[in-house]
């Protein structure tokens, strides 16, 4: 099941690639109106086939997230989502007519390597489908407390700390969500009235639009080069803990710690390349998003 949990993994950063890269692309098509235009605007672009094509996608993507979920550990899933970059760079520079130079795709090699040879030295395994109510409590505070300190930490930096501060908050938000997610959908086996009548459903909806919020929040604040590194990594590790914690699976560690934060910090540095590309970024010209 966890080859199945990959795949369907892999589907989900790619639709939200499109989604991401034909929502830019449709904004972008656009000419900025005043803003006592902007809901004139808004639903301009919701008529735009390119635009809900990009929303369809995204919608797709939390399909496809959910059942990746559900056959496979969240120590799995959450990390292959960062292939996310590597989807909007190859879509990206289909749509916008612009190719890669040689050091992003050496970055995305370098990606792609230290993603996969994590998961190999890692080899997460599957632990438990649901989580007894009393283990949240525990974990989910120390968690909320670290969000709220990076967040007023946040306020008192410029730009780019700022960014990579609140990238921080976001990705535990994200991964937060995948856990609480994970927990809801495997109360499907006890029926459909089990899943929208548990707590996890809603806890993980509401926890999942402030973290988008935050996305928000965090992009706003500097560029992706500062924000992308604490994605990727944050989001990664804490599902990690996570999986563990609470839904007890395991990673193998003992002497391939080493070689696994290796491989980690080949995944960020690539990362970090990669979204100094123009393709990914959205800046670099108004063709590109």
């Amino acid at each position: 099941m966890t080859g199945l949990a990959v795949a369907l993994a892999l589907l989900s950063a790619l639709s939200n690639a499109v989604a991401s890269v034909l929502q830019r692309r449709a904004a972008a098509e656009e000419k900025p109106v005043p803003r006592a235009r902007r809901t004139s605007w808004v639903l301009h672009l919701l008529r735009r086939p390119i635009w809900l094509l990009g929303t369809f996608a995204m919608i797709f993507s939390g399909v496809s997230q959910a059942g990746a979920l559900a056959a496979g550990p969240l120590s799995v899933v959450q990390p292959v989502l960062t292939t996310e970059l590597l989807f909007t760079l190859v879509v990206g520079s289909a749509v916008f007519h612009r190719r890669p130079d040689r050091r992003t795709w050496w970055a995305f090699l370098a990606m792609a390597a230290g993603l996969a040879a994590f998961l190999r030295l890692a080899e997460p395994a599957r632990g438990v489908t649901t989580v007894p109510d009393d283990r949240w409590l525990p974990v989910a505070l120390p968690v909320l407390g670290v969000v709220l300190v990076l967040l007023a930490v946040a306020r008192h930096l410029s730009s780019a700390p700022r960014a990579a501060v609140l990238g921080t908050a976001t990705a535990l938000g994200f991964s937060w969500t995948a856990a609480l997610m994970k927990d809801a959908i495997g109360q499907l086996p006890e029926g459909v009235g089990a899943f929208f009548t548990a707590w996890q459903t809603y806890a993980f909806a509401a926890v999942g639009l402030a973290s988008f919020l935050l996305l928000q929040m965090t992009l706003g604040a500097g560029t992706l080069v500062a924000s992308q590194p604490a994605l990727t990594l944050g989001d990664a590790l804490l599902s990690v803990v996570l999986g563990a914690v609470l839904f007890d699976e395991q990673i193998t560690l003992g002497l391939r710690i080493l070689p696994e934060a290796v491989a980690l910090a080949v995944l960020v540095l690539g990362s970090i390349q990669l979204a100094r590309s123009p393709v990914v970024s959205g800046e670099g010209g108004e063709d590109v998003w």
